[in-house]
C-alpha cells in the first residue's frame, strides 16, 4: 500500500486519530492497564517473548531437602588411612574419627586393608561386619 494512502497520513492534524471525540485509545485503558498490570494474566504471552526473566527465578528451595547426609563407604577408609596417617591409637588400632572430618554415616561397600578403630555417628550392619571381619572396631565416641 502506498504510504500516502495510509490512514495515519490522512489523519494528520486530527486530535483523535479516528477514535471518537472523547479520546478513546488515549489513556491506560487502551493498552490493558498501567505499568505492570496484567503481566500474569492477559499480557503473559508478551512476558514470555520480550521479558522472560521479569519475575526472577522460578520455584522455591525446600529447606528440608537441603539437609545433606554426608556418608562414606568402608573401602574409602583405606584412602583416609593413607592420607592422614593417624598417630592416635585406641585398643592398639589407628583411630579414624569420621565425625571430625564431617562424615555422618559409614556404608558397607568395599573392604578394609588393615584393622582400624572407626568413630562415626552412624553405620550400616554391613559396614560394621566388614570392619570387624578385618579385626577393627567401630564406635560412636
Amino acid at each position: 500500500m502506498a504510504t500516502r494512502k495510509r490512514k495515519v497520513r490522512k489523519l494528520r492534524g486530527s486530535r483523535t486519530m479516528g477514535w471518537g471525540q472523547i479520546g478513546q485509545h488515549r489513556k491506560s485503558g487502551g493498552h490493558g492497564g498501567t505499568g505492570g498490570a496484567g503481566l500474569h494474566k492477559h499480557k503473559w504471552s508478551w512476558i514470555l517473548v520480550y521479558d522472560p526473566e521479569h519475575f526472577g527465578k522460578n520455584g522455591f528451595n525446600n529447606p528440608t531437602s537441603e539437609k545433606i547426609k554426608k556418608w562414606i563407604n568402608v573401602g574409602e577408609i583405606n584412602y583416609i588411612l593413607e592420607k592422614y596417617k593417624p598417630e592416635v591409637t585406641r585398643d592398639g588400632l589407628p583411630v579414624v574419627n569420621l565425625k571430625e572430618l564431617g562424615i555422618q554415616k559409614v556404608l558397607g561397600k568395599g573392604d578394609l586393608s588393615k584393622p582400624v578403630f572407626v568413630i562415626a555417628e552412624s553405620w550400616t550392619k554391613k559396614a560394621e561386619e566388614s570392619i570387624v571381619k578385618v579385626g577393627g572396631k567401630i564406635s560412636a565416641n
